[in-house]
């Protein structure tokens, strides 16, 4: 087995050998030049950034410049998704997300990380951990999502949060560490911002 292929398997591996520096530099080409383009080139921007994802479906796509990460093939979105500015992956490992979801500003997806003692983090080894976040998900602003977390469907979670341990669904969840605060019900459909309900129709 061989680096790049110990990394996908969520192993130890050493992130200079088997070509992966080169797919590297390679998807960080592309990404320099998708946030250097006009925030009006709609078509190429979409364009380029099938490019550097690895799995997109049909549907709005859109992330907002500057956008960084690693080697791009290892994400995947669904239909529908936004990122805010300043959407950074560190994805060494795979990142799965689901269908309608949205990321506020400075969001984190962090598959890698590094051995705790120090001999063993300076021999260069490191890791990725594979990170799944659900259907119909909003994560707020400046938040950090860790190694191996699996964020559920229908699940907020709120700005300046760190989510180190798994969200079930249907949960709105902040904190430092992130936890389920309380289970989203029929009742929120007809408020959009804490006791303000909505004054239209048509958002059902």
């Amino acid at each position: 087995m061989n680096h790049k292929e110990r990394m996908i398997a969520n192993l130890p591996y050493k992130p200079w050998l088997d070509g992966l520096k080169e797919e590297c530099i390679e998807n960080k080409k592309k990404v320099y030049r998708y946030n250097n383009l006009p925030p009006d080139a709609f078509e190429e921007r979409e364009k380029l950034l099938r490019e550097i994802l690895g799995k997109t479906e049909e549907g709005y796509l859109n992330i907002e410049s500057p956008f960084h990460c690693d080697y791009g093939y290892n994400i995947e979105v669904g239909k529908n998704f936004f990122a805010n500015y300043n959407f950074i992956v560190l994805d060494v490992g795979k990142v799965k997300i689901g269908d309608n979801v949205m990321m506020g500003p400075n969001v984190g997806i962090y598959t890698a990380g590094h051995p705790l003692h120090p001999d063993s983090r300076n021999s260069g080894y490191e890791y990725g951990i594979d990170v799944t976040i659900g259907d119909n998900v909003w994560i707020g602003g400046n938040v950090c999502i860790m190694p191996g977390v699996k964020i559920g469907n229908n699940v907020v979670i709120g700005a300046g949060s760190v989510v180190t341990k798994d969200i079930p669904d249907n949960m709105i969840a902040a904190g430092n560490p992130c936890h389920a605060v309380r289970e989203i019900t029929e009742e929120d459909r007809d408020y959009y911002y804490k006791d303000r309900k909505f004054d239209v129709e048509d958002y059902k």
